[in-house]
C-alpha cells in the first residue's frame, strides 16, 4: 500500500492538476467511481488506477474490471488519495489515462456539430458535452485558446459523456469553419440582433453551430463566416443566456426537426 506523499507516483498525479502538465505528459486524471464506470463502459484505456481498501470493498466488480484493464493498480491510504485528487472529498478512486490524440476536426457529413470559440469555464464545457451527447450531436470543435478539454472539472460536469463524444481542438477555428463551409456544411451563429430566430433554421442538413466566449461572445471575425445568424428571443432587460443553455435550445430544436422528419418519412 502506498502511504507516502513523497512517492513519485503521487507527485506525478499531483502535477496533473495543472493544464500545462496534462499537456506535457499527455495524460489526465479521472476521478471518482462514476467516471471510472463510464470509461470502462467504452473501453477507454487506463494507465494507472489508485484506490483505497474501502473503495475496493464497496466496488469489487469494478475493481476486478480495472485490474484487468490497467497495467498498474495501486492500493493507497486516504491521505495519499486526497493528495492525488482535485476534489475535496474524493470517493476512493483516482485513475490516470492518456489524452485523446488531438485530431484535425473532421468535416461533418450529417447532423449537427458545435464549434466553440474561446470558451473559458470548465463547467460550461462539461455541460455542453453532456447535452451534445444527449441530443446525438456529432461532436465538438474547440478553439485552442479555450479551457483544457481534459480538465477534471470538465470531465465531472460532463457526467462521463466526455468519453462518448468526440472533442477536437482546432489550431485555427476560422480556417476549419471555412473548410467545412466549402464542403457544403451550413454554418450558423448566434447574435442578439439577428433577423431569424433559432427555430427558423432547417437543421436537417450538415450544420455547424458557432458559439462564443461567455463574456464577449463570438469574435466579429468568426461571426462573419456564418451563412445564417440567429437569435434566441429574450424578455426585455435580460442581456443574454448562459452559453450552455443557448446551445441546449438549439440542439433540442435540431433534434426535434430530425425526429419529426424521421417519423413523417
Amino acid at each position: 500500500m502506498l502511504t507516502s506523499l513523497q512517492n513519485p507516483l503521487v507527485k506525478q498525479m499531483r502535477k496533473l492538476h495543472a493544464a500545462k502538465e496534462r499537456d506535457r505528459q499527455q495524460m489526465f486524471l479521472l476521478e471518482g467511481t462514476h467516471l471510472l464506470e463510464e470509461a470502462c463502459g467504452v473501453d477507454y484505456p487506463l494507465e494507472v488506477v489508485c484506490f483505497t481498501p474501502e473503495w475496493q470493498g464497496r466496488y469489487p466488480e469494478l475493481w476486478e474490471t480495472v485490474t484487468q484493464r490497467s497495467p498498474r493498480c495501486e492500493l493507497v491510504n486516504e491521505a495519499v488519495l486526497k493528495a492525488m485528487a482535485t476534489t475535496v472529498q474524493p470517493d476512493g478512486v483516482v485513475a490516470v489515462a492518456k489524452r485523446r490524440q488531438s485530431a484535425v476536426p473532421s468535416i461533418p457529413q450529417s447532423g449537427l456539430t458545435l464549434a466553440l470559440e474561446t470558451l473559458q469555464d470548465p463547467g460550461n464545457l462539461g455541460t455542453l458535452i453532456r447535452t451534445a451527447a444527449a441530443t446525438g450531436t456529432q461532436g465538438i470543435w474547440l478553439s485552442a485558446d479555450s479551457v483544457d478539454a481534459a480538465s477534471p472539472k470538465v470531465l465531472r460536469a460532463s457526467a462521463g459523456q466526455w468519453f462518448r463524444l468526440p472533442v477536437s481542438v482546432s489550431a485555427d477555428l476560422k480556417t476549419d469553419v471555412i473548410r467545412a463551409q466549402q464542403q457544403g456544411v451550413q454554418v450558423i451563429s448566434t447574435t442578439a440582433d439577428a433577423p431569424l430566430t433559432y427555430w427558423e433554421i432547417d437543421y436537417r442538413q450538415p450544420t455547424l453551430v458557432l458559439l462564443g466566449n461567455e463574456g464577449a461572445g463570438l469574435s466579429a471575425d468568426l461571426l462573419s463566416t456564418a451563412d445564417h445568424q440567429v437569435r434566441i428571443p429574450l424578455h426585455s432587460g435580460v442581456e443574454s443566456l448562459n452559453v450552455a443553455i443557448a446551445a441546449a435550445l438549439i440542439l433540442y430544436e435540431a433534434l426535434r426537426q430530425t425526429s419529426h422528419s424521421s417519423s413523417v418519412s
